[in-house]
C-alpha cells in the first residue's frame, strides 16, 4: 500500500528570509468550567482577548517557557496537564509554531507584571467565549483549543522529549 504522504508535493521554496522565527507557548487555563484569558495591551492587538502566551526563550523548555508566561501575564502559578493544540502559522515573511497546554491554578487573584502588555486577566464560560469572537486575537486557536479540551483531544505531556547537548 503506497504511503499517501509520499505523493504530495514538497512545497515551494521561498526566495524571501524569514522575518521572524517564533516558538510560542501557551496554557489553556481551566478552572470550574471557565478558562482564563488575557487582555492584551500590545498596540498591533490592544483589547483583544487570548490565551496567556508569549515567544519560548533561550534556555528555556516548553513546560517552562509556558508556565512562565502564564505568571507574567496572570500572576498566577499553574500546573500543565497536557497538551490541547499545535499550531502553524503559514507566512511567506514568518515562520510561527505553537504550543498550547491544558493547564490548572489555585490562583484567584490576578496581577500581571506588566500592565502596559496586559490590561485585564478574566475567567470566562465557554458559551461566554463564543459570544466574544470578534474580541478574540486569534478566534480558530482560542475556540478550537477549548474545543479540543472538551472533547479530550489532549496528549499527555511525556509526548514531549527534552534534548540536551
Amino acid at each position: 500500500m503506497e504511503n499517501p504522504q509520499s505523493t504530495a508535493q514538497p512545497a515551494p521554496k521561498s526566495t524571501l528570509e524569514p522575518a521572524q522565527t517564533a516558538i510560542i507557548v501557551g496554557a489553556l487555563v481551566e478552572k470550574n468550567g471557565k478558562y482564563l484569558l488575557v487582555q492584551e495591551g500590545k498596540e498591533k492587538c490592544r483589547g483583544k482577548w487570548s490565551f496567556p502566551a508569549g515567544h519560548l526563550e533561550p534556555g528555556e523548555t516548553f513546560f517552562e517557557g509556558a508556565a512562565r508566561e502564564v505568571k507574567e501575564e496572570t500572576g498566577c502559578d499553574v500546573e500543565l496537564t497536557g497538551i490541547c493544540q499545535l499550531g502553524n502559522h503559514v507566512s511567506q515573511q514568518d515562520v510561527f509554531a505553537l504550543i498550547m497546554f491544558t493547564a490548572t491554578t489555585d490562583g484567584t487573584k490576578f496581577s500581571p507584571l506588566n500592565h502596559t502588555e496586559i490590561l485585564d486577566v478574566k475567567w470566562f464560560t465557554y458559551e461566554e467565549i463564543l459570544a466574544m469572537r470578534d474580541q478574540l486575537r486569534v478566534q480558530d486557536l482560542i475556540i478550537g483549543a477549548i474545543d479540543n479540551a472538551r472533547q479530550g483531544i489532549v496528549a499527555p505531556l511525556n509526548l514531549v522529549r527534552i534534548y540536551h547537548k
